[in-house]
């Protein structure tokens, strides 16, 4: 059994993202989230534009990032999961830089992290950013950077948790979803079952619930979904 994690709005109590492109960027990049958020543009274009669009040092990025908290329920969920043997991986459509630095400041660098390659250049003193390529975006039919159902693939029983749009289509294929906000309406509308959670100390509590006994049992997994 797998556990699978977002981490902006989900993990993070900020949309890291937001919050640099928000002190950083040129205006353009409020343009291209509405453009993302009508569908005209996949998630992986609109981000790819929009850390362009950054103006900062990596010094003032840095700075920014430092201000960014987690859920403070996080790191007993985590402590949890590495006791009782359930692998933790965090899978974000966001930027891997800004992930890593937010869980180093808690002291978390252990653990496996799939999200958007940042890559940074400086000419003339001035520095640059752009999105390296993820080898699970191609063929994503979200336009996604990071195709998390590929990454959900199905193969074991797997435990997702998640809060936004970029859990949607994630959230058919997990064996045991958790959601809040925008993922839990959408859970809701489409009729995946899920279990609404509040933070990770409300989550953790929910899944010590369901946990015991189900252990490597997909069948006993599946019917402990609550809708």
């Amino acid at each position: 059994m797998q556990v699978f994690s977002d981490f902006d709005g989900t993990i993070s109590i900020q949309d890291v993202t937001d919050v640099v492109l928000s002190c950083f960027a040129e205006p353009e990049w409020e343009d291209l989230e509405q453009q993302w958020k009508d569908g005209l543009i996949g998630s992986r274009e609109c981000m790819r534009r929009q850390i362009s669009l950054i103006r900062a040092s990596r010094l003032e990025l840095d700075a920014i990032l430092d201000t960014v908290a987690i859920d403070p329920g996080f790191l007993a969920f985590r402590d949890y999961c590495r006791i009782n043997g359930l692998p933790l991986t965090i899978v974000s459509d966001g930027v891997d830089y800004f992930i890593r630095h937010v869980l180093r400041r808690y002291g978390i660098t252990d653990l496996p992290i799939v999200a958007n390659l940042l890559q940074c250049s400086v000419a003339d003193g001035v520095a640059s950013y752009t999105l390296a390529p993820t080898s699970n975006s191609a063929g994503c039919s979200s336009g996604s950077g990071v195709c998390k159902c590929r990454i959900v693939s199905g193969r074991e029983p797997e435990i997702y948790i998640g809060d936004g749009r970029s859990d949607f289509c994630v959230a058919g294929r997990a064996d045991l979803v958790f959601a809040k906000d925008k993922l839990a309406d959408y859970c809701g509308e489409e009729n995946i079952p899920f279990i609404a959670f509040n933070d990770f100390a409300d989550l953790l509590s929910k899944m010590k619930a369901v946990i015991p006994g189900i252990a490597g049992n997909r069948r006993a997994l599946l019917q402990s979904k609550i809708a």
